[in-house]
């Protein structure tokens, strides 16, 4: 059996992890900037903006960036088609939402442009970034993330430390870094040859809408799944809290960065290998390796959180490690999901995706109501961690129609050990003896997932060996 797909998917998945690390580094070093310059109160206003940009992308787009990666990847497809397609529903929802927009500011809507003008820019921006994946153009695709988060950070220092607009600042700096990417995707890929009135093809619509609209209320429900807990925050308890469960959030973004990595190429391995005779031994060894990955990241971020927080946040945010470690968890079922989600988009059975985040997002409210007003912020962590593990259980005998992945059971068992027991500790113990018995904790977890630590130093040093 040829090793190309493996191939294929170790060199996307370096290419995706030069514009993660990238990206996700210059994020997060700017969690110290973000905490020192925006109060919690207004930290929470502003995750909160986009957070309902996150929602409403999928829906006033018609998903349609989905459909351009999917049938982008088509060789029997015309590229210039699926784009010109794809651009015109871009453009007719972009009038619709400014206008909606333009509505809301004349009747007093908070931040209500702030809103619009970065939901069209970003719409537009998943439309370009998910043409580029399609057509191949994955070295682009991931300088373009560095220089979206390099922009947004030096527009951040500018208009928050240099200007002091605060709030106004942070929200300004995403819309002109989103700008300025998106033009620099239009030219330097050159986009404007494929686009053409001519191409516009609306039996290809049509086509390409059955797959993308059912992935819309995918979307809702799975941002119901990730992000509910914000409102709930906020009506149980108040918007400072918001702010500083949003500080907590941030730091699961490195572990988001390994996922992210392995992920993007991984949705393209998925799609390219579907219709193979072995895609089954295929897809139950890329997760076995996903899942290791994923473990050792969620041990190693535990070793360091306490230390980390103390230098990163100021004093006002420094009790939101509590919530980071079920954050973790939640990050890491999440990524399981999302892997099997692949699944039915490989198979072009959208319908399937929907309806199982769906449950997970009706779980996730059930438990937001039950947990959030008895355990605080704490609740909403372990609602999310619990409603994306029933999801990932579920979509794990879904798609056994599709495609059978065998899970290394033992492997997960040990893993989960070695998890809870390092959260246990930092919660139970403090000082030396905490960090000494979470560093052996930590050792024990690469021994348990050392298939992927050799590997992707076997990796590196044939990279190396290239060069």
């Amino acid at each position: 059996m040829s090793n190309n797909k493996y191939k294929s998917l170790l060199n996307n998945s370096v290419l995706f992890a030069v514009g993660n690390l990238g990206s996700k580094l210059i994020s997060f070093l700017m969690l110290p900037l973000y905490t020192y310059q925006l109060s919690s109160s207004a930290f929470g206003k502003a995750d909160l903006v986009q957070t309902t940009v996150s929602l409403l992308l999928p829906v006033v787009s018609l998903s349609i960036f989905d459909a351009i990666l999917r049938f982008g990847m088509d060789r029997d497809n015309d590229n210039s088609e699926i784009f010109t397609n794809g651009v015109m529903i871009t453009i007719i929802s972009s009038i619709i939402v400014f206008i909606l927009g333009v509505t809301g500011e004349l009747i007093g809507y908070s931040f209500s442009m702030y809103l619009t003008i970065t939901l069209i820019l970003q719409a537009i921006q998943s439309l370009y970034s998910q043409y580029i994946k399609a057509i191949g153009k994955v070295q682009i695709f991931a300088f373009n993330g560095i220089l979206l988060s390099l922009l947004t950070a030096i527009l951040n220092i500018l208009l928050l430390v240099v200007m002091h607009l605060g709030i106004n600042g942070y929200l300004l700096s995403i819309i002109i870094a989103t700008l300025l990417s998106n033009v620099y995707l239009f030219f330097r890929v050159k986009l404007y040859n494929d686009f053409s009135l001519n191409k516009f093809n609306f039996n290809k619509l049509k086509e390409m809408l059955r797959f993308s609209v059912p992935l819309i209320p995918n979307s809702v429900a799975w941002w119901t799944t990730t992000t509910i807990s914000r409102y709930f925050i906020l009506f149980f308890i108040n918007v400072t809290a918001n702010g500083i469960f949003a500080v907590a959030n941030r730091i699961p973004s490195l572990l988001s960065v390994l996922n992210s990595i392995f992920f993007q190429s991984w949705q393209m391995s998925a799609i390219q290998e579907y219709d193979s005779t072995d895609r089954g031994k295929f897809y139950s060894d890329i997760f076995f390796m996903y899942a290791e990955l994923l473990f050792l990241g969620v041990s190693g971020i535990l070793f360091i959180l306490r230390p980390m927080m103390l230098i990163l946040v100021s004093t006002e945010f420094r009790a939101s490690w509590k919530y980071v470690p079920f954050l973790l968890i939640t990050v890491l079922y999440s990524s399981f999901s999302g892997f099997l989600g692949q699944y039915y988009i490989a198979a072009k059975k959208t319908f399937g995706v929907f309806t199982t985040t769906v449950i997970g997002a009706v779980l996730n409210i059930i438990f937001n109501f039950i947990f959030i007003p008895t355990l605080g912020l704490m609740g909403a962590g372990i609602s999310s961690a619990l409603s994306f593990g029933i999801l990932w259980l579920i979509r794990v005998k879904d798609t056994r129609k599709f495609v059978k992945t065998d899970l290394n059971v033992i492997n997960i068992l040990l893993n989960h050990i070695i998890i809870g027991l390092q959260i246990s500790i930092m919660f139970t113990i403090a000082g030396l003896q905490m960090y000494i018995i979470n560093f052996l904790l930590l050792c024990v977890s690469f021994f348990v997932n050392r298939y992927i630590v050799f590997s992707l130093y076997r990796a590196c040093i044939k990279i190396v060996s290239r060069h």
